[in-house]
């Protein structure tokens, strides 16, 4: 199959979905090659590639043209050219109120991020009819994700501290990668949560890769999220278990993985 990936050129996630569809035709494509902003340059880039299926990663956070504008004309592309499409999407398109969500929640974003994806998702999944919206949690596990840089930082002194308070389910970026890759030619259909088996906070998430890396735990200082009265979700914690009966690609929880 030829799989095209947005994001794929630079991006964090798009990156290591690249290397593993290397089984299949892969188009690697980033900003330089089309403005996910302008729609007739998206569908530009469909029709000259022709993909079988898009992975679509590439988003920027504080950004909604990209975000959720950009998403749906990757999709309207998508379904112009009969093309599957596997959207990546995030646990913030939940407020945390419920705490436990399986695929049936309804999104209630309380961010203008979480708000984006959640447009994104229902665009996609009005407009193809082969999608499937993999939602996922906090990506790392390589020493280089933006989760991990942060630590290395703050244990080396940096001014910072992470939430005790904001529970998410970590999920290993290579294990990402790889159900979504699998999710190019699996009959799902959807939403389906491809997030971690462990639900756990920053501040124990940032201590297992202190001490993996070599640094002190202790180092690392604990602050309250709803104390700052930092906006976005305080506890998320997706059920990923239909994944895990669907999906020969396992997903592990970051207490194993870090």
């Amino acid at each position: 199959m030829r799989v095209l990936v947005t994001g794929g050129r630079t991006g964090y996630l798009g990156r290591h979905v690249v290397a593993a569809a290397a089984a299949h035709d892969v188009v690697a494509v980033g900003s330089t090659d089309a403005d996910l902003r302008d729609r007739d340059a998206v569908e530009a880039l469909l029709d000259r590639h022709r993909p079988d299926a898009v992975v679509h990663t590439a988003y920027v956070q504080s950004d909604w043209d990209v975000t959720a504008t950009g998403a749906a004309h990757v999709a309207l592309a998508a379904a112009s050219h009969a093309a599957r499409l596997v959207l990546v999407s995030s646990d913030v398109v939940f407020s945390g109120a419920d705490v436990h969500y399986d695929e049936s929640a309804r999104p209630d974003p309380v961010t203008p991020y979480g708000a984006a994806k959640a447009a994104a998702e229902t665009v996609a999944l009005a407009v193809c009819a082969d999608v499937v919206v993999a939602r996922t949690s906090l990506i790392l596990g390589d020493g280089r994700s933006p989760h991990e840089r942060l630590v290395h930082r703050l244990a080396e002194g940096a001014d910072g501290a992470l939430f005790e308070d904001e529970r998410r389910c970590p999920v290993h970026v290579g294990d990402l990668a790889a159900a979504l890759v699998e999710l190019v030619t699996h009959e799902v259909r959807g939403v389906l949560h491809v997030a971690g088996l462990d639900a756990m906070s920053r501040l124990e998430l940032g201590r297992l890769i202190a001490r993996r890396d070599g640094w002190d735990p202790d180092l690392l200082r604990g602050a309250s999220r709803a104390e700052l009265a930092v906006p976005g979700p305080v506890d998320v914690r997706l059920d990923s278990s239909l994944a895990e009966r669907l999906l020969t690609t396992r997903l592990r929880g970051a207490r194993e993985f870090v």
